[in-house]
């Protein structure tokens, strides 16, 4: 079994920041792409951003400039450092992993974690 566990959301006013990790942890092989998803009340999910295994980046633009996803490979272990934060940044957040794990890939997410942004 492989868990995907996220901390670091919470309350914060806008123009603050926040950062949040997600640790895989289980039966790991390899950890291939890691991404940040988000969710706000009546949208769908969102990709905000991924990170390969080496090190190549995206970013939703909405968030570029503002947003900087890293990883640790070592952990398996994966950031997202939000800055300047606006209310509309409001969601919950999802860490999601593509996990090799006894030669097969599979795709796992993890539990979700709030961010509320006040104005």
């Amino acid at each position: 079994q492989v868990q995907l566990v996220e901390s670091g959301g919470g309350l914060v006013q806008a123009g603050g920041s926040l950062r949040l990790s997600c640790a895989a942890s289980g039966s790991i092989f390899s950890v291939n792409t890691m991404d940040w998803y988000r969710q706000a009340p009546g949208k769908q999910r969102e990709l905000v951003a991924g990170i390969t295994s080496g090190g190549r980046t995206n970013y939703a633009d909405s968030v570029k400039g503002r947003f900087t996803i890293s990883r640790d490979n070592a952990k398996n272990t994966q950031y997202l450092q939000m800055n300047s934060l606006k209310p509309e940044d409001t969601a919950v957040y999802y860490c999601h992993a593509h996990v090799v794990v006894r030669g097969y890939e599979y795709s796992y997410w993890g539990q979700g974690t709030q961010v509320t942004v006040s104005s």
